[in-house]
């Protein structure tokens, strides 16, 4: 093999390299794969997030603040996954999962990791399951989806005896709406979501017979293709037996570990609200798609 047919193949493979790096590069999965695209089939996403709420203090019925009250702190670890199953990439398979931790009466934040379940002042376990499709309604808007899932309790006392909090017994029928655009010149995107609950199927749960809107929009910022900084603004309406709203404010961040990892970062703070809590949320996720 002569010097020119080796600098030839030493050029293909250098220029092969380079223009792989360039395409993953520009098809970074946390700004191409938001929530709102669809997995192509064979392809796998699986997300864990973890969110740690706590408060000391609470909005009454007529949106009065009540301030320094005993600390409560509520964990939900979830883990989704999904597949694509669709020749047209149009569909999406999938399954939620929800791992709780409670610990109120003024225990520490940080006690939820114990993961104890002291009947004076802390739960925990497995209480949710929910098979969900995620699908394409409108083949000519390729960035808005619709995820369906059905939330089965796997829990049959929301408290115990001494009023310690653990989920909801009432089944779930959740519709989620998803759109996301990015501005032409790549640098900004905006994602909005707007999520729909319906609850049934146990009349001792409180949110039995209740309707949840939860719309929000979330604003990123791409500094360079592995990384966005984020700002957001959501607000939950329930409605029907149990009345309650809030609205929170929130900012954070990703960041692409690999071509097939990227953790999450987020904080919001429960500015207002009725029949509602106003605490924090302190939040990380890690996400696998390939």
């Amino acid at each position: 093999m002569n010097k020119s047919v080796i600098g030839l193949i030493f050029f293909y493979v250098s220029f092969s390299g380079f223009s792989q790096q360039e395409t993953q590069k520009k098809e970074s999965n946390i700004k191409t794969y938001t929530p709102s695209k669809l997995l192509v089939k064979g392809q796998w996403d699986i997300k864990w997030f973890n969110n740690l709420y706590t408060q000391t203090k609470e909005a009454n019925a007529g949106g009065e603040v009540i301030e320094d009250l005993p600390r409560e702190t509520y964990f939900t670890s979830s883990i989704d996954i999904f597949t694509g199953v669709s020749n047209t990439n149009s569909f999406n398979v999938g399954v939620l999962l929800e791992i709780r931790s409670n610990a109120v009466s003024g225990r520490d934040a940080l006690d939820v990791f114990k993961f104890d379940s002291d009947i004076q002042s802390s739960r925990s376990g497995l209480t949710s399951i929910a098979p969900v499709i995620k699908f394409n309604p409108i083949k000519d808007v390729g960035n808005f989806t619709v995820q369906t899932a059905l939330h089965i309790p796997l829990i049959t006392d929301e408290s115990n005896d001494n009023g310690v909090f653990l989920d909801q017994t009432a089944y779930t029928f959740q519709n989620r709406f998803f759109y996301d655009y990015t501005f032409p010149e790549g640098d900004w995107q905006v994602f909005t979501e707007l999520n729909t609950e319906y609850n049934f199927g146990d009349e001792s749960s409180f949110a039995n017979k209740t309707f949840v809107f939860t719309p929000g929009i979330f604003m990123s910022y791409f500094p360079s293709q592995e990384i966005t900084v984020l700002g957001f603004l959501q607000h939950q309406q329930r409605l029907g037996d149990f009345t309650q709203d809030f609205t929170a404010l929130g900012f954070g961040g990703k960041y692409q570990l690999s071509s097939i990892i990227n953790i999450e970062l987020l904080f919001s703070d429960f500015v207002r609200g009725t029949n509602s809590g106003l605490g924090q949320t302190f939040n990380i996720g890690l996400r696998a798609l390939f």
